[in-house]
């Protein structure tokens, strides 16, 4: 029996089968060991949200689809190796994105000393190898330069690529996961960056709208 399965028998009988049909509906295959992460990951979330309320949303079935499905959905267009979750809270996209592609090498920025302990139990029980908790203010984070930057934490995209312009190497890319109407936000983008890409996301059980915005220096594609 694998070493998460009682910490797995302790959700709720619709999350499996939730997370199995989202899966395919996305188009995603995962190894037994994946989908074992990724059950492991929602029993984690749903014990700990109870005593340090690391996500507003309570109920395990809901998680299932605001939080995996959602960071699911971004995998296709995360190649990293080098990914910096920004703001990632309980670690989210960056240990979604971190189960389903082993071969990315996944830093999780957050301020929140709390977040970052579940951040670090987690990478623990779900024996993730590919992923480094870290708590630090954007601001003063300082070191290597990431393939890509992440986040689904920041408000404004304005402030998203201020606080981190240091951060993506040169060729690097930021990709910012929104809700609708962010056209006013990237016509105030700071002078250098440009909309690469956008993908409107359909994220199974969702109905509100999700896109994903890829930014990169302006020369750089």
């Amino acid at each position: 029996m694998s070493a998460l399965q009682p910490l797995i028998d302790l959700l709720p009988s619709g999350v499996a089968p939730k997370l199995d049909q989202g899966l395919a509906d996305l188009g995603v295959s995962v190894t037994t060991t994946q989908r074992e992460q990724l059950l492991g990951l929602l029993a984690l979330l749903h014990k700990w949200n109870r005593a340090y309320n690391l996500t507003a949303v309570r109920d395990v079935e809901e998680m299932v689809s605001r939080h995996v499905l959602d960071s699911a959905a971004v995998a296709p267009y995360v190649h990293g190796p080098e990914l910096l979750d920004v703001g990632a809270g309980p670690g989210l996209p960056g240990l979604v994105l971190a189960i389903m592609n082993p071969e990315l090498r996944v830093t999780l920025l957050d301020s929140n000393g709390k977040k970052v302990r579940f951040q670090r139990q987690a990478v623990m029980e779900l024996s993730l190898t590919n992923v480094t908790p870290t708590q630090a203010r954007v601001e003063q984070f300082t070191g290597q330069s990431f393939d890509q930057v992440i986040s689904r934490a920041f408000a404004s995209l304005v402030d998203f690529v201020t606080l981190t312009h240091s951060l993506p190497a040169a060729d690097g890319q930021w990709l910012a996961m929104k809700g609708p109407g962010a056209d006013d936000e990237l016509r105030e983008l700071p002078d250098g960056i440009a909309l690469s890409e956008r993908h409107l996301l359909n994220v199974p059980f969702e109905t509100a709208e999700r896109q994903l915005l890829i930014l990169t220096p302006k020369g750089v594609e």
